[in-house]
């Protein structure tokens, strides 16, 4: 299984229009701290899957036939409008498959063109190529899903984006499901209120000890929170990690994997 990060910041990205700080401005100077919207890509033999398209160049980033599939984690803008200009392509039609939710976001349902929108269920799993899906509900302001994603070889990934800690229904699944690497949403520095929406640093590093020992990668990144990571080098259990966009995960010792 190969996982990407195509994208790793909170819904402004990275840097945040006419913010001056000091993240921000060595973005604009250096593309490598650019942090686009939150999405990724997990290949496997024959599949690949995109996870989220807030990419605005989905159809220069992806030729005709070159997905298997789009998995949304929900509707909010950030996370689904690289569709708007997909969707009146030519060609064969793209499964896209959601949380469920009626209002989804503007007029794709009316309006889908070539994709094809299928509805998940919360720990339904599906099959997609080589790939199984487990759905897993997180907590958003929106109807929101994580993914458990599995290959042939028993590799396990989770992908959990744009989410402020996790339903205890969850957090059991992980825990007893295994993955050897997860993503994870950590938008924000330490609050001194209970983060809504997405983790801060704290909440997040709470659920990397609950799913430990798998490496977690952060991302869902905000400007505030890339600033604390500057401020807080050596800060982060051994175990934890900052995504970059594109990085490529290490390959998984599929020794470890759970049987």
């Amino acid at each position: 299984m190969r996982v990407t990060f195509l994208g790793t910041g909170a819904a402004g990205g990275i840097p945040v229009y006419g913010c001056n700080c000091f993240v921000c401005t060595r973005a604009r100077a250096v593309l490598d701290f650019r942090r686009s919207p939150c999405s990724g890509m997990v290949e496997t033999g024959n599949t690949r899957l995109l996870i989220d398209a807030g990419l605005t160049d989905l159809t220069e980033r992806f030729p005709p036939g070159n997905l298997s599939a789009i998995v949304l984690t929900h509707f909010h803008p950030d996370h689904v409008q690289g569709l708007f200009n997909l969707r009146w392509g030519i060609g064969d039609r793209i499964p896209v498959f959601a949380p469920p939710d009626s209002e989804g976001c503007a007029d794709l349902y009316k309006n889908h063109g070539l994709l094809e929108f299928h509805q998940l269920a919360k720990f339904n799993a599906v099959a997609i190529g080589d790939l199984i899906l487990t759905p897993l509900p997180l907590i958003h302001s929106k109807p929101t899903f994580g993914y458990a994603i599995e290959d042939s070889y028993g590799q396990r990934f989770a992908y959990l984006s744009d989410t402020a800690g996790l339903p205890v229904e969850t957090e059991q699944f992980l825990m007893d499901w295994r993955p050897q690497s997860v993503a994870l949403d950590c938008t924000h520095p330490p609050q001194t209120e209970y983060p809504s929406n997405h983790n801060d640093v704290a909440l997040a590093l709470d659920i990397a000890e609950t799913l430990t020992p798998a490496d977690v990668w952060l991302t869902h990144i905000g400007h505030e929170m890339d600033g604390w990571l500057l401020k807080n080098v050596g800060e982060l259990p051994p175990r934890v990690h900052v995504a970059s966009d594109s990085r490529v995960l290490p390959d998984v010792d599929v020794s470890n994997a759970a049987l």
